[in-house]
């Protein structure tokens, strides 16, 4: 691991350690939700780097695609990979929230649904992945199929202004006090460092298979 690696994630825990504390000790309870907000300061920025995660899965596969470069499909696989656990901590989380403001842990609500969704799309294209032997198959596979389970991801944003939907909706940054700013965006810079530490690291396993699987090819 590349001591630059080491240090992005040092950095990204510390960030998220502090973040976590401002927003538990320091910030105050929300004026309708109370404490049960608090764990918006994980959730939010788990969303808004998921989202991110998404699109750039979204931009490898196309840059394979057109430029048929292995590069690009490490980065596919990682950033896949990191899809579908960002996707999967977005619903434990959403659970965790809507369990006490909604009195159940599940809803078929649209922007849970969608969600879901997303992450059985990837979950899929990750498991197509770990199946496909052929190394050009599978880049190629994989990369259309991001494509167009990239469709969900625009679906799962609006979802909550074109549905009847219990979510709420998106807020406006401005109107957030900045009490509630700053554990939001101290988790989203730490949680967004982390996950390009791991990303990268996962990218450069995935070109050390390739080389090895061209090697026995």
């Amino acid at each position: 691991m590349k001591r630059t690696t080491i240090t992005l994630m040092a950095a990204a825990l510390i960030l998220i350690a502090v973040g976590t504390t401002f927003g538990l000790a320091v910030a105050p309870p929300e004026k309708y939700m109370g404490d049960v907000q608090r764990i918006m300061y994980v959730h939010v920025p788990t969303a808004w780097t998921s989202m991110l995660v998404l699109t750039w899965a979204f931009i490898c596969a196309l840059a394979f695609l057109f430029s048929g470069k292995w590069p690009w499909d490490n980065r596919l696989e990682a950033s896949v990979e990191m899809s579908v656990v960002l996707c999967f901590l977005l619903c434990i989380q959403g659970s965790i929230w809507a369990k006490p403001t909604w009195g159940v842990w599940w809803d078929w609500d649209p922007r849970l649904t969608t969600m879901a969704v997303l992450l059985m799309v990837f979950a899929g294209i990750m498991a197509l992945r770990h199946f496909a032997e052929d190394p050009v198959k599978r880049a190629t596979w994989s990369a259309v199929a991001t494509i167009i389970g990239y469709i969900d991801v625009p679906i799962v944003y609006f979802s909550v202004k074109w549905w009847n939907s219990l979510h709420q909706q998106q807020s406006n940054v401005s109107a957030i006090p900045r009490d509630f700013l700053i554990p939001l965006f101290v988790n989203f810079a730490g949680i967004l460092l982390l996950v390009i530490g791991i990303m990268t690291i996962r990218g450069r396993t995935a070109a050390l298979r390739l080389e090895d699987e061209m090697v026995m090819a």
